[in-house]
């Protein structure tokens, strides 16, 4: 009764999978005591089922992929994109987790589309995570991808597992900050790059 057939050009396995999600999904339904026949809630465990495929669709994209058209060019400026708004899902407890994140590089032989950047923060963030974590992925992938003379990024997030649970503690936010090469050892520059993202 929970199967989905919908979509013609979604593969055999990922129907499979997403069935199984539902059914599962309905399975907790019950478990928590609702009446899964009610009107409310018949299409809710595959409405589940696509929602975590969509937000958790990251894990099955390779980072580097995304970075992967670049074009040389030569800045002695810093390139920043900031406020990348992101939503992603905590790992301890399965809650969202959202904020906005800014990335800067500074260029050595080459560039990549501002917007690749942005995508690049949405493939870390569509991942069970942590904010430590997906702020050193980031960074990590575009020193090791583009090469560049430093890399930066900050995340500001407010996480619901610490505001609608545990400590209900509403608008509080947690900020990580992660650096390689010339933003490690310039100062200044990590001074300029706070000052330019309004911090």
């Amino acid at each position: 009764m929970l199967i989905d057939s919908s979509m013609t050009d979604v593969n055999t396995e990922k129907l499979k999978t997403r069935n199984e999600i539902a059914y599962h999904v309905q399975e907790i339904l019950k478990l928590i005591g609702e009446d899964v026949a009610r009107d409310g809630l018949l299409d809710t465990p595959m409405r589940v089922a696509k929602m975590y495929e969509e937000v958790l669709g990251g894990m099955h994209v390779q980072p580097e992929s995304v970075l992967s058209t670049t074009f040389e060019e030569r800045t002695e400026g810093p390139v920043i994109v900031s406020d990348i708004t992101f939503y992603s899902l905590c790992e301890h407890h399965m809650v969202p987790f959202f904020g906005k994140a800014h990335v800067a590089y500074l260029p050595s032989e080459k560039i990549v589309g501002i917007s690749k950047l942005a995508r690049l923060v949405d493939v870390f963030a569509r991942r069970l995570q942590v904010q430590e974590r997906m702020t050193e992925q980031i960074v990590d992938t575009i020193d090791r991808v583009l090469q560049p003379k430093g890399v930066i990024a900050l995340i500001e997030a407010e996480h619901t597992c610490m505001c609608a649970r545990g400590v209900k503690k509403p608008g509080s936010k947690t900020t990580t900050l992660a650096s390689r090469g010339a933003y490690n050892a310039n100062y200044d520059l990590r001074r300029e790059f706070l000052q330019m993202i309004g911090r």
